[in-house]
């Protein structure tokens, strides 16, 4: 650059600076200019560095989840944490939304190893499938399984809030009892209910009070009554139940008040029910363990009856416990514990029994003055359409509305749009949370990610930006937690049927398409030259693509406590006859019947373009 006594000559330009650098002579070009590298510090750290220093955008309180999608930060969180300790919360309970296999379910255990280790005691009320039982097990916690031939429970048990209240004694311990002594009336009630389809008057309530009343008066504080002992009270009609009964003297007045309940209590211990609610608890939980699972897994999906039972059951149970803590720490007896429920595929019992509802939405209301987190997964907003009653489709809808965090996995824009409604959602967010619900392009090699979307979620509180970032599992969570087991490749190499050979599918679905062995000639096209659109394939060249093996299988060496590596290479398919393989023209409308003793015709001319070929 030129000088003079002023300084340096500059000279007017008309070059500008751009991402592809310098315009105009001499300039040069480049592809593409790289962004500046991103880094993490403290204000200290990078204290040099000012003004070219920003504040990260991810939470650092809570349990580690996983690095930002854009930024690279690591993102922290949970509800208990986020209302506890960073005040960013005024509720401590999170909703999450997502299509499956996208790993909500994960991700609550990531969240639940998490928390154990801080002191908070995860509790699993209703395992469905289960994806929470190993983790558990893992913690030192207790799995408690329930269903038919593994476990039953008792629901007469005041469980821990019958046993703290008679430890406790004196006034606390009698409000103690007497709430125990509700919590069994509405368990029992709402049994009931399930059983017979309908809701038990109010009278009939007075009189399962007073039986329950009478058989803790009959039975020692360390043995509960059960539901037989219940049947036996009612069938005896001691004076006490006559009078609230309103019998008037008359024995055919007391039958006529107590016959639609004891039609219903034999109907749970001779039906579906018994052999779960007959005798007394399997396992009794235990307020000293570091978590807690119930396990329904047992119970099939099409058994609405019994899994509306385990998860009234395990709801009493479980939030008994709680209470029973509470009142322990209140009287100075142990230490104050957190607690986090966990409510997966909240459908499912929403679906099942109405009191489930009731229950839900109390705890989402009282659950900071209980000490209680919660946190409920489900698929859609939709699933609360579905309830029969008009009022637990109100208490449905306000599940997400109160929920202090509400979690998004990939969700079609529909449901996003939706959702918006509820929490604040920019169109920059849905578009992002839609983009993880379906795959990027056909084509798409298998990955170690699985599933496109799988591990993605948004974080959103109130009308604060929302939070991107990708779960890190470890694999000691993969070994504990995997709901895609049975699709493994250990799996598929011991269950799964040989798959259908590629030239019989071809066959089946591309009939013009035949191999150079099975067709000896070349369709001719309308001016006597060959047809490209219809060639011969070779298999050997699109088998390897396709997935198929083209090579015999064999022998396996496997022995039980040697897992193969790969699965075996399944035999290749023996061609069939040739005139068995016209599928198509055999199905529907078009479909032949011929005689067994009939001779198949022999195949004739077939007309294309006008000339005719012989048949394939």
């Amino acid at each position: 650059m030129p000088y003079n006594v002023d300084g340096p000559v500059v000279h007017p330009t008309t070059d500008e600076l751009t991402t592809r650098g310098w315009t105009g002579p001499g300039g040069g070009q480049v592809g593409h200019a790289d962004p500046p590298s991103l880094w993490r510090a403290t204000t200290v750290q990078a204290c040099g560095l000012w003004p070219f220093a920003a504040s990260a955008t991810a939470p650092t309180t809570g349990v580690p989840l996983g690095p930002h999608l854009r930024t690279g930060t690591t993102v922290c969180g949970d509800p208990i944490s986020w209302f506890a300790r960073a005040n960013y919360l005024s509720n401590p309970s999170m909703f999450m939304l997502g299509m499956p296999g996208l790993g909500k379910s994960t991700l609550v255990n990531r969240m639940l190893i998490g928390l154990a280790a801080t002191g908070v005691v995860p509790m699993v009320l209703g395992d469905l499938k289960p994806d929470y039982a190993e983790t558990v097990r893992a913690l030192g916690g207790q799995v408690i399984r329930i269903g038919r031939g593994v476990g039953g429970v008792n629901v007469l048990d005041p469980g821990a809030m019958g046993r703290t209240a008679h430890r406790i004694g004196g006034r606390a311990g009698e409000a103690l009892a007497a709430e125990a002594h509700g919590r069994v009336l509405n368990t029992l009630t709402a049994l009931i209910s399930v059983v017979r389809s309908g809701q038990v008057d109010d009278h009939e309530q007075a009189i399962l009070s007073v039986c329950l009343n009478l058989l803790t008066e009959r039975h020692a504080p360390g043995r509960p009554p059960t539901l037989p002992d219940l049947i036996r009270v009612l069938d005896e009609g001691p004076p006490r139940l006559r009078s609230v009964a309103l019998d008037r003297g008359q024995t055919n007045r007391y039958q006529e008040a107590v016959d639609p309940l004891l039609r219903s209590l034999i109907g749970i211990l001779s039906g579906a029910l018994g052999s779960c609610f007959a005798g007394e608890s399997t396992t009794r939980m235990d307020l000293d363990a570091p978590a807690v699972c119930m396990d329904i897994s047992r119970i099939g999906e099409a058994d609405t009856q019994l899994t509306a039972a385990a998860m009234l059951a395990s709801w009493s149970d479980g939030l008994g416990a709680v209470a029973a803590a509470s009142a322990l720490a209140d009287a100075g007896l142990a230490p104050q514990r957190w607690y986090l429920t966990v409510l997966d595929e909240l459908w499912r019992p929403l679906r099942a029994a109405s009191g489930i509802v009731n229950r839900i939405d109390a705890l989402t209301r009282l659950n900071r003055t209980m000490g209680v987190g919660s946190v409920m997964i489900t698929h859609t907003l939709k699933d609360a359409a579905a309830l029969d009653s008009s009022a637990d489709r109100a208490k449905a809808d306000g599940l997400a509305e109160r929920a202090g965090m509400v979690v998004c996995a990939g969700l079609p824009e529909r449901e996003l749009e939706d959702l918006s409604r509820i929490v604040h959602l920019s169109r920059a967010e849905i578009d992002l949370v839609s983009s993880w619900s379906s795959p990027e392009g056909w084509n798409t090699v298998d990955s170690a990610g699985g599933a496109p979307g799988r591990g993605k979620f948004l974080i959103k509180v109130g009308g604060r930006p929302g939070v991107p970032f990708r779960l890190a599992v470890t694999r000691q969570e993969l070994a504990l937690h995997d709901t895609s087991a049975r699709w493994s490749e250990e799996a598929r190499a011991f269950t799964a049927p040989a798959p259908t050979a590629p030239e019989l599918t071809m066959k089946l679905y591309l009939p013009e398409v035949r191999s150079p062995r099975h067709r000896p000639h070349v369709v001719q096209g309308s001016h006597g030259r060959p047809d490209p659109s219809v060639q011969p394939v070779d298999e050997t060249a699109w088998a390897a693509q396709a997935g198929w093996a083209t090579r015999p299988a064999t022998p396996s060496g496997w022995a039980p406590e040697v897992a193969r590596p790969h699965p075996p290479v399944p035999e290749p398919h023996q061609v069939p006859p040739v005139e068995s393989t016209a599928v198509l023209g055999l199905v529907g409308s078009r479909r032949q019947r011929r005689s067994p003793s009939r001779p198949e015709p022999e195949p004739g001319p077939v007309v294309r373009d006008g000339r005719p070929t012989s048949a394939c």
